[in-house]
């Protein structure tokens, strides 16, 4: 049963393409959608090829054609229809600072657009002001990519297509829809509305993979679980905490000591970088370093005094940051020995430098 004022399919999964990595300077080509149901009953569902002003990139990542998108409608276009989906409900997204944050960034550039159309029609008689509709409101966001590392899993592919077979999650059943236009399209002969149907049955089975690899993981254990009010850009659009976007921002506490050394523990100023390989919630740990006059950094560099990545610990190949640091000699700890050290060094029990 579902509260009186609850819909009856309280979560939406949204499964995005993009032109690029960072919502700051890339642009998002489409979005598959679709609203569910603790048991996986699906609601409405939404499918949009966007025209994004730009280079789409190349078609064996997205399957369309350059004219495909020109033909196709602005992000604007769709932005309210996205708040009537969204509002309200439990978001789930597979990367969320990527896939929220492409999402943000389109709208605001929707609104910012409007509002200055609506600007320069003061004083032009009563012509209708645009409305293209604000950033969506979810009532809360989950991590997928996020759920799993929490719960343990490190990837070595951090693909969708990667994680959900290898936690017991495949394509689903109707993954296969539309495959009879693939040699249509293949062969020249069905041209666009054989590629729009690819393309859409591609995107949906991703995004029905992504909702059972949702489900699978709720009834596993915890979720890295978000609260869109407490998410801010970072310098490349990704929408990240407050807390680890200000620990990006904030200075060094002290005078760089140099790399971390068991026998000499930790030390303020050292420079600390946190990967998103560990199975706490990294924000957990850039505070607690952040609060001992530790410095936070997102990239590896020659200032660099100790990574955290649970790979190791896993036993699994090492890669990102945890494979750049191991070929730099820059040591790696687990989140249980970075937390220990990190206590060792505020109670001043740590080992001291002679």
């Amino acid at each position: 049963m579902t509260a009186p004022n609850e819909p009856a399919h309280p979560y939406v999964v949204l499964n995005a393409q993009t032109t690029g990595i960072h919502p700051g300077t890339g642009r998002l080509l489409t979005l598959d959608a679709v609203t569910f149901n603790e048991a996986g009953e699906i609601g409405e569902e939404f499918h949009q090829v966007f025209n994004p002003g730009c280079d789409p990139g190349p078609r064996h990542i997205h399957g369309l054609e350059v004219g495909d998108f020109a033909q196709a409608p602005r992000f604007a276009r769709s932005l309210r229809t996205l708040n009537k989906l969204i509002d309200g409900r439990v978001l789930v997204l597979y990367d969320s600072p990527r896939d929220w944050g492409f999402v943000v960034s389109e709208a605001r550039r929707a609104m910012n657009a409007a509002a200055r159309a609506n600007r320069s029609r003061r004083g032009k008689g009563n012509r209708r002001r645009q409305r293209v509709g604000h950033v969506p409101r979810p009532s809360s966001m989950v991590d997928v990519l996020g759920s799993a590392r929490l719960q343990g899993f490190v990837p070595v592919d951090a693909r969708l297509q990667a994680v959900a077979p290898a936690l017991g999650v495949g394509e689903p059943s109707n993954a296969g829809a539309g495959a009879g236009a693939s040699d249509a399209a293949a062969n020249g002969a069905g041209a666009r509305a054989d590629r729009h149907e690819l393309e859409q049955a591609r995107m949906r089975a991703n995004t029905l993979m992504l909702m059972q690899l949702f489900l699978q993981l709720r009834g596993a254990g915890a979720l890295t679980e978000l609260d869109p009010s407490e998410l801010t850009a970072d310098a490349f659009g990704l929408q990240r905490s407050h807390v680890r976007v200000d620990a990006q921002k904030a200075g060094a506490a002290a005078e760089n000591p140099g790399v971390y050394a068991v026998d000499a523990g930790l030390h303020k100023g050292m420079e600390v970088v946190v990967t998103d390989d560990v199975a706490v919630r990294p924000d957990t740990l850039i505070d607690a370093a952040v609060r001992a006059g530790l410095t936070y950094s997102e990239k590896l560099s020659r200032q660099t005094s100790l990574v955290v990545s649970d790979a190791q610990v896993k036993g699994v190949e090492l890669r990102g940051k945890a494979m750049h640091a191991h070929r730099k000699d820059i040591p790696i700890l687990s989140a249980e020995e970075f937390t220990r050290a990190v206590a060792e060094m505020e109670s001043g029990s740590g080992a001291r430098p002679e």
